[in-house]
């Protein structure tokens, strides 16, 4: 098992897989800088396809020493393999031994994430996305203000762009995440 260093510095950008990326994934993976985050999520898969899919993705993942998180429970996460676990619901006992990052929108989920001993941040949505479609965008000012108020490193995600997360970068933020702008 690929052994995560709490003390390092943690990847700037970061794939989110989904069904809308699923086609093109390996090719995502591969054009990604090497030591990239990626979530596994796949949440459209279930018990033995999900497996083997994260199975497929760890492969490559780990032929350019990507970090590969699971978006389930931490019991999965160790037995599958993968470096750290994504979500709010887990609490710091369950992680322990895990890299652990949760997805926040507010203050008050930022609170309750350092409150769980999450490890990194993934603020959204930043820009309009489809994965939320209606969903009000942050704007720059509160995206700013919540950024200043993480005592953790944040990921900007939510219509992400390497360009424009280079029109972000001076708000804080340590990388950016996406499906849409790193898949294809």
């Amino acid at each position: 098992m690929h052994q995560p260093c709490f003390s390092q510095v943690y990847p700037q950008i970061w794939l989110m897989t989904d069904l809308r990326n699923d086609a093109v994934l390996e090719e995502s993976i591969s054009n990604l800088p090497r030591g990239s985050g990626i979530i596994f999520r796949h949440y459209h898969l279930d018990g033995d396809s999900r497996y083997q899919r994260f199975k497929s993705v760890q492969a490559c993942a780990r032929r350019k020493d990507h970090l590969l998180m699971l978006a389930g429970p931490p019991r999965l996460a160790r037995l599958w393999g993968a470096d750290g676990v994504h979500g709010r619901q887990w609490q710091r006992h369950q992680t322990a031994g895990l890299l652990h990052s949760a997805p926040v929108h507010n203050i008050s989920e930022i609170r309750a994430a350092q409150h769980a001993g999450a490890d990194l941040l993934f603020l959204s949505p930043v820009f309009a996305t489809r994965s939320h479609p209606g969903q009000k965008p942050l704007g720059h000012m509160q995206a700013k203000k919540l950024i200043g108020l993480c005592p953790l490193p944040v990921i900007l995600l939510g219509g992400m762009t390497a360009q424009r997360f280079q029109q972000r970068e001076h708000l804080g933020a340590l990388g950016w995440a996406a499906i849409d702008g790193l898949s294809g």
